[in-house]
């Protein structure tokens, strides 16, 4: 009898092997074809893909198998040297919730590149992505996948809507996973940026902003004759001590913009950080404007009054405030990653 400890590959592989991998091991064609039946211990998830379990595969299980599918027979598919999964795919392992889940459904398919001049037919699962410029990979939760700023060019390469490229590529330099130089980099290498609604996020993120609701301020405060305000700049007391990080602040008139969303202040702790975050502001001079993302969007002229008036008033006060703007800087990575080549 043939059990999976016979065949190593599923034990690195989320229980996974590729037709190639089961036969190179000692498992007849005849075998792999009638446990992978309807109602067998095995399941073909993609074609020479199979899922050595009877229970559903998980979103990444879903994602190693597009893998799988695309890597190169012969080769080591956990090596990222022949396919890596990139894009949305990529990213939503990342925990970027702007991304989806990508592989389950036909609206969906994970893309995953493959080296050109190499061409794979894809499926409703898999859209394989030729490239001649391979990239740097790494492994996120045992997928080979592409590098963040990666994933995120081809996102965007692939996306129509404007609002999810700007929302999907401001989560992953807020979170950490790259640099907005980095990212315009790569975008500018994939020649993405001549696409207006790429440009025009990739800009916003070189000035600063890191969240669609702050992109919309951003937008609509370029229509005013108000001064230019720094985005996501940290804040300092004068012996050095970290204050803030106010979405928008005009550091000549000591005002700030703070964009506050109901979804992260659902918890008591999350508002009242939000408030000891206002008075630590106001406790150094600094004048705050507090709005929400509908407030930017849906009455933008509020905002803007309560901002010309506190900017006027900032520009006759006697005292300046004492903190001191230092521009932003990049988070740090927020998961171990296993880097590869």
């Amino acid at each position: 009898m043939i059990t999976v400890q016979q065949t190593p590959a599923p034990r690195r592989q989320l229980n996974l092997a590729t037709r190639h991998q089961l036969t190179a091991a000692g498992v007849p064609d005849g075998t792999i074809t009638s446990r992978s039946r309807t109602g067998g211990p095995w399941q073909r998830l993609l074609p020479r893909v199979y899922l050595l379990q009877t229970g559903p595969p998980d979103h990444r299980q879903r994602a190693l198998a597009a893998v799988l599918y695309a890597a190169e027979p012969t080769a080591d598919p956990l090596s990222g040297d022949t396919a890596a999964l990139t894009g949305g795919a990529a990213l939503a392992l990342l925990g970027i919730r702007e991304a989806p889940y990508t592989g389950h459904t036909p609206d969906t398919p994970a893309d995953v590149l493959i080296r050109a001049p190499r061409r794979l037919t894809g499926t409703p699962e898999v859209r394989p992505l030729p490239t001649s410029r391979w990239p740097r990979t790494m492994t996120v939760s045992g997928i080979p996948s592409t590098r963040p700023v990666r994933a995120a060019a081809d996102f965007a390469a692939r996306t129509q809507d404007p609002d999810r490229i700007r929302s999907t590529l401001a989560h992953v330099v807020q979170a950490g996973w790259c640099h907005p130089d980095d990212l315009h980099a790569e975008l500018r290498a994939a020649r993405l940026l001549t696409r207006p609604p790429i440009r025009a996020a990739a800009a916003e993120l070189l000035a600063g902003v890191r969240s669609i609701a702050e992109a919309q301020a951003r937008d609509t405060l370029i229509t005013t004759d108000l001064p230019t305000p720094l985005w996501n700049a940290r804040l300092y007391t004068p012996d050095g001590t970290f204050l803030a990080s106010p979405d928008a602040y005009w550091p000549d008139e000591g005002v700030a913009l703070e964009i506050d969303s109901a979804e992260y202040h659902y918890t008591r702790d999350a508002w009242h950080a939000t408030l000891r975050r206002r008075l630590r502001l106001e406790s150094h001079g600094i004048l705050v404007v507090s709005a929400t993302p509908s407030m930017i969007r849906d009455t933008p002229t509020e905002v803007i009054a309560a901002l010309r008036t506190l900017l006027t008033l900032a520009a006759t006060r006697a005292a300046p405030p004492t903190a001191q703007a230092r521009g932003h800087q990049q988070l740090p990575l927020p998961y171990p990653l296993l880097d590869r080549g």
